[in-house]
């Protein structure tokens, strides 16, 4: 017997039917879909074990498996094969306005999701002024759900999932379409449910919401489980991989286009934190033209942790760019140097993307405790007095 809040799941297998493109616009208006000619596997032999009050991230690409797990936890969807075990009340936010009737009132959704969930109206009912609370409803909690706002309606349903304590939290995506500020709350209110032993399974493509918010990830590829492990290391693997797969291809025959790229200490040996970097980057452009030059250094978005600028006539032929960067503030590890070329307008000449990566030796970052996440890979040095009186 599981104890409360654990999941199990075992060897667990989950397929499609893959539908095959319709043939003319009359079949693809009739009702009957034209019949597939296989099966596409979304899940293989996938094993995931969570001990109670863990906390969890599933990352990767789209289409690796990650919601179809999810919502086999939930009960959702069965699996085709295998063992799977889930104990507890299960609060789920699979989708925007999980659990929620547009014809009902917000009041009538707040105890039906109770009772769906297993609990009883008056458990519900001591809980039920913090929901309208968090949700901001309170004058609209009579009313029919249809008649919400979305974000009314995404507020109330993260409400009735979080505040009815389930001992299992499944989170896919929905924070991603609420405010900056609705964000915020909801992972403060994520962090009090794991500091109280609520077991959470999460799944972003925001990276920094999940550093922030587990301590475990498990990199789903092509349905398989590519890699279990602490949530940092776990990041810096699906990382390179995005890297990987933006990578320059040096044989494009582009007007313009970068064929070389380098990132290194200029004195020679390894590049260190507080060092300096030089980066040099080979372009081979089609004719003369002004470019905004921008390098950036990365740990594997497109959002960079470092970016520089400089406008630069290019040559017809072949142009060299070399940009130092001194007092590199960036701790120990491994990170990519992108780099884009746009015209005065804006337009991409070469679209912003790596070009070769970086190793980076000397401190890594201090650990974070529970509930803090690090905020950017950036290395400050600090001097520190604490004086008692």
């Amino acid at each position: 017997m599981l104890p409360e809040g654990a999941i199990e799941a075992h060897r667990i297998w989950k397929r499609f039917r893959a539908d095959r493109s319709p043939r003319s616009l009359r079949e693809a208006l009739e009702l009957r879909r034209p019949r597939g000619r296989g099966w596409r596997w979304a899940l293989c032999d996938v094993d995931l074990s969570v001990e109670p009050g863990e906390s969890v991230a599933l990352v990767g690409a789209n289409g690796s498996g990650k919601s179809t797990l999810l919502k086999i936890l939930n009960g959702v969807m069965d699996p085709y094969a295998g063992r799977l075990g889930v104990q507890g009340r299960v609060g789920a936010l699979i989708e925007v306005r999980t659990g929620i009737h547009p014809q009902l009132t917000g009041r009538q959704n707040v105890f039906i999701y109770g009772a769906l969930i297993g609990m009883s109206r008056r458990e519900v009912a001591k809980r039920f002024d913090e929901i309208v609370t968090f949700a901001e409803v309170e004058q609209a909690i009579d009313r029919q759900v249809k008649f919400y706002s979305s974000g009314m309606q995404m507020r109330l349903g993260f409400a009735v999932a979080a505040f009815l304590d389930p001992h299992i939290m499944l989170v896919d995506e929905v924070l991603a379409v609420g405010d900056a500020w609705f964000q915020q709350r909801c992972l403060d209110k994520l962090r009090d449910m794991l500091a109280n032993g609520t077991t959470m399974v999460f799944v972003s493509h925001d990276l920094a919401a999940v550093e922030a918010s587990c301590r475990r990830g498990v990199l789903l590829k092509d349905g398989r489980v590519e890699l279990d492990g602490p949530v940092h290391s776990v990041l810096e693997q699906y990382r390179k991989a995005v890297e990987d797969s933006a990578r320059l291809d040096e044989e494009s025959d582009e007007p313009y286009r970068v064929t070389q790229a380098s990132a290194e200490n200029p004195d020679g040996g390894p590049v260190i934190s507080e060092g300096t970097l030089a980066v040099r980057v080979t372009m081979h452009s089609a004719q003369p033209q002004l470019v905004s030059a921008c390098i950036g250094v990365s740990e594997g978005t497109a959002s960079p942790v470092i970016v520089v600028r400089r406008e630069v006539h290019l040559a017809a032929g072949t142009t060299e760019i070399a940009c130092a960067l001194e007092r590199l503030p960036l701790p120990k590890g491994r990170y990519s140097v992108w780099f884009g070329a746009f015209e005065p307008s804006g337009a991409d000449l070469v679209p912003w993307r790596p070009v070769t990566d970086l190793d980076v030796y000397g401190p890594g970052l201090d650990p974070a405790p529970n509930g803090v996440m690090r905020l950017a890979p950036v290395h400050v040095a600090t001097s520190w007095d604490v004086e008692q009186r």
